[in-house]
């Protein structure tokens, strides 16, 4: 291939690539369009480690993506930088198996959720993640009182900053083996003992389906207590179309129903090779 011909290839290459990111927004419009609800769509960065942050960004704006979260404060500027946010926030010293339930985490959770929130609070941030740990033995009334007692001083900076701490419901039988918080009614308690509107939960809808099932009735009956959701399909973790056993379509009008105006995140794992078309497909199929 002589020069010119090189440079006429890759012109008709980069065009190409134009007109599909054009169709690709032009199908996510229309999708909007016929929707009667408006999904605030996000997705979680960790499924997606073939990406650079700025990669999912440039490639998130085409499909509708408005957020990309479980990032902490150094990707933030990134996010505002293409004009998105980080819908649930988390930080370095995250974990999910030394939480709040026991008392000798609390000093060291303190510390870091002391610089996390005035992080987020500067840079419009309004959610972060918080995990109850292990059972370890500890009951599971015993672990309530725990988490309840080592949260309220951070609740209390959470109200002063205009942050909502959100727990987030894991399941302890396949993925989280021994972790406290697995069922919504034992979050609703919690949340009843912290008594603040910026304590909420992270309802999973793939994890508590392994854990409960009956999805759309509890998202109905709790919804006062939830305040972000992630998506998954079940089992796997993959995709969330038909090759799996939740109806989606149906789950996320449940959720607008209750009146919901926050995000639900994409948090499953693609299996398609362009990662990001299974991404796409996910958001169209929340748009109902």
């Amino acid at each position: 291939m002589n020069r010119r011909k090189a440079i006429k290839s890759t012109a008709l290459g980069l065009g190409a690539i134009a007109i599909s990111r054009c169709v690709s927004a032009t199908e996510a419009a229309t999708a909007l369009a016929g929707s009667q609800y408006t999904t605030n769509h996000s997705t979680c960065k960790w499924c997606y480690p073939d990406f650079t942050l700025e990669e999912l960004c440039e490639r998130g704006q085409d499909i509708g993506l408005k957020s990309i979260e479980l990032t902490t404060v150094k990707d933030w500027p990134t996010l505002k930088k293409y004009g998105m946010t980080c819908a649930m926030g988390t930080l370095d010293e995250f974990s999910i198996e030394n939480g709040w339930n026991e008392p000798k985490n609390w000093d060291k959770l303190r510390a870091a959720y002391t610089t996390a929130i005035k992080d987020a609070a500067d840079h419009g941030i309004t959610n972060m993640i918080v995990m109850s740990g292990n059972r370890r033995r500890i009951s599971d009334l015993d672990g309530m009182r725990n988490c309840a007692m080592g949260l309220k001083p951070m609740v209390k900076l959470a109200e002063e900053a205009g942050i909502t701490l959100q727990m987030e419901l894991l399941n302890s039988k396949v993925n989280h083996p021994d972790y406290m918080c697995d069922r919504t009614e034992w979050g609703v308690a919690l949340a009843e003992m912290i008594g603040s509107e910026n304590f909420q939960l992270l309802y999973d809808i793939y994890h508590m389906q392994i854990m409960e099932g009956d999805v759309i009735a509890t998202i109905k009956k709790y919804s006062d207590y939830i305040g972000h959701y992630h998506t998954g399909g079940v089992p796997g973790r993959h995709e969330i179309n038909n090759s799996q056993e939740l109806n989606y379509p149906a789950i996320i009008k449940a959720i607008h129903e209750t009146g919901f105006t926050g995000y639900i995140a994409q948090e499953f794992v693609p299996t398609y090779e362009d990662k990001i078309k299974a991404l796409e497909e996910g958001l169209r199929i929340c748009e109902v």
